[in-house]
C-alpha cells in the first residue's frame, strides 16, 4: 500500500479546532502523522458565529498540522453539530416495476432519494438519511434486502436535519481557509465510530459526547443507529457557573474545573481550600473545593438529566429498546472526575469512558487517546474509509476499461452495465461547493 493514502479530519468545536492528518498502517490501524490545535473563537454552541475568527482558527490548526507532518493539506472531512440539528423518523416505500427481478442497490437508492425529497421546514436541509429495518412485501425486520424478490420495498428511516445557513457557513469557512470540503458528517456519528465496539452497538448503547458548547447523543441498537440529538449545553456552561458562583475570571474558572473539579460533592471536606490570585493588586480569593463541586454537580446533573430524557424518549425503558451496554461517555467533558459514577447514579445504567485508542496504531502518542480527540479520530476514520472506497471504484473502472479493450474484437452484447451510483450526500456536497464558488 502506498503512503499517499492520507485523509484529514477537521473538528470545528466550540472550544478548540483540531486538524488531524493520518493514514492506515499495514495492520489497518490509523497512524496519525500530524495534528494541529487552535483555540476556537468564532464558534458558539457548535454553530459558527464569527466567520473571520473561525477561518483564522482553522488556518492556525491546519498550519500546525502541516508543519508537524510536512504534508500539505488540500481537502478535509468536517463534523457538524449545534443546537439546530434535529432528527426524525420516517417510513417510506417504493413499488417496483418488475417484481421478478431481485432487489438491488438502485432500488434502495431510489427509496433513499425519495426520502430526500421530504418537505422540511423553511431553511432546513436533510444531512443524513439512515435506513433502519426494511420490509419487503409483508415480511418485516429485514436488515439487508439486496438479492431478495419483492414488489414493494419499504423502510424506516432515521433522518437527520440541520439548518442550511449553518451548513453553508461551515463550508464557507473551510473554503476561505484555502481547503476543499470533501464531506460533512454528523459529529456524534464520527465519535461513535471512534469509541464504540460492534458488540456495544449490537447490544444497545448510548454515546454521550460532552463537548465545550454542546452535548451530542447517539443511540445504537442491533447494530443500527436509532436516535441522535444535540443538546445545547456542554463544558462551557459549567465554567460559566463557576465563574459566576466564585466571582473569578473565566481562565481561572476553567483551570479550577480541570484541576480540582469533581462531579460528586460528597468526597470533598469543608477544609479543602484553593487560593486564587486576585486581579491586579486585589486580595487573593479562597474557594472551598466542596463549594466548587456543588456548583459543578448541579450543572452536570442538569445536562445528564436532559440526555437521559432523550434516552427515555427513544424507548430505553421498553423491553425491545433496552440499552444493554449502557452509556459510553466521551469528549473533553468526560474527563471530569467522578462523572461516570454520577451518570450511573442518575440513570441506573452502566457507564464507561470511551477512549479513541482502539483504532490508533500501537505507537501513537499517549495524548491522542484522550476522549477530547474522539470526534477528530472518527472524522479521520471516515475520511480514510472514503479514500479506500474511491480507490476500489477507480480500480474497478480501470479493470473495466481493460476488459472493454479485450472485448472490442467480440460482437457487442445487449446487456447494459450497471452504473455505479453516487450517494445523494456526495451530490449535496457538490451543490454546496458550487454555491460557495458562485458566492465569491
Amino acid at each position: 500500500m502506498e503512503d499517499n493514502k492520507i485523509a484529514v479530519g477537521l473538528d470545528i468545536g466550540t472550544t478548540k479546532i483540531i486538524a488531524m492528518i493520518g493514514r492506515k498502517n499495514e495492520y489497518d490501524k490509523i497512524e496519525v502523522v500530524g495534528i494541529g490545535k487552535a483555540k476556537s473563537l468564532g464558534v458558539k454552541r457548535g454553530v459558527v458565529s464569527n466567520i473571520t475568527q473561525t477561518i483564522q482558527s482553522i488556518q492556525q490548526a491546519v498550519e500546525e498540522a502541516e508543519s508537524v507532518s510536512g504534508i500539505k493539506i488540500e481537502d478535509v472531512i468536517v463534523g457538524i453539530a449545534g443546537q439546530h440539528i434535529r432528527s426524525l423518523h420516517h417510513s417510506d416505500y417504493i413499488t417496483r416495476n418488475n417484481a421478478d427481478e431481485v432487489i438491488d442497490e438502485a432500488d434502495i437508492e431510489n427509496l433513499v432519494n425519495q426520502v430526500h425529497k421530504l418537505v422540511m421546514l423553511p431553511g432546513e436541509e436533510i444531512i443524513h438519511v439512515l435506513p433502519q429495518e426494511f420490509k419487503v412485501d409483508s415480511q418485516a425486520d429485514i436488515k439487508e434486502p439486496i438479492g431478495m424478490y419483492g414488489g414493494r420495498l419499504e423502510a424506516n428511516f432515521h433522518v437527520v436535519v440541520g439548518q442550511v445557513s449553518s451548513i453553508r457557513n461551515i463550508g464557507r469557512c473551510v473554503k476561505s481557509a484555502g481547503l476543499d470540503l470533501s464531506d460533512i458528517t454528523l459529529e456524534p456519528l464520527a465519535s461513535a465510530a471512534a469509541v464504540l465496539s460492534l458488540e456495544e452497538k449490537e447490544a444497545g448503547v448510548a454515546l454521550i459526547d460532552i463537548g465545550g458548547g454542546t452535548t451530542d447523543l447517539a443511540i445504537f441498537k442491533d447494530g443500527i443507529i436509532r436516535h441522535t440529538a444535540v443538546i445545547p449545553f456542554g463544558g462551557n456552561v459549567i465554567t460559566d457557573d463557576i465563574k459566576e458562583g466564585c466571582s473569578i475570571i473565566e481562565k481561572q474558572a476553567e483551570l479550577l474545573k480541570i484541576k480540582f473539579g469533581s462531579a460528586w460533592p460528597g468526597e470533598n471536606k469543608e477544609t479543602e481550600i484553593v487560593s486564587i490570585p486576585g486581579l491586579r493588586g486585589r486580595e487573593p480569593k479562597e474557594i472551598t473545593l466542596k463549594n466548587l463541586s456543588k456548583i459543578i454537580h448541579a450543572r452536570v446533573q442538569e445536562i445528564i438529566e436532559h440526555v437521559y430524557l432523550e434516552i427515555k424518549n427513544y424507548g430505553h425503558e421498553t423491553a425491545k429498546g433496552k440499552l444493554i451496554a449502557g452509556i459510553v461517555l466521551t469528549g473533553g467533558g468526560a474527563q471530569l472526575k467522578h462523572l461516570r459514577q454520577l451518570v450511573e447514579y442518575i440513570t441506573g445504567m452502566d457507564a464507561r469512558v470511551g477512549f479513541p485508542n482502539e483504532h490508533l496504531a500501537g505507537d501513537s502518542d499517549e495524548a491522542l487517546s484522550s476522549p477530547a480527540y474522539a470526534t477528530a479520530v472518527g472524522l479521520l476514520m471516515e475520511g480514510l474509509s472514503k479514500e479506500f472506497k474511491e480507490e476500489a471504484v477507480l480500480e474497478e473502472v480501470i479493470e473495466d476499461a481493460g476488459n472493454a479493450q479485450e472485448e472490442i474484437s467480440k460482437p457487442q452484447e445487449e446487456t447494459p452495465r450497471p452504473v455505479k451510483k453516487r450517494p445523494f450526500f456526495e451530490k449535496f456536497i457538490e451543490s454546496l461547493k458550487d454555491f460557495l464558488d458562485n458566492a465569491e
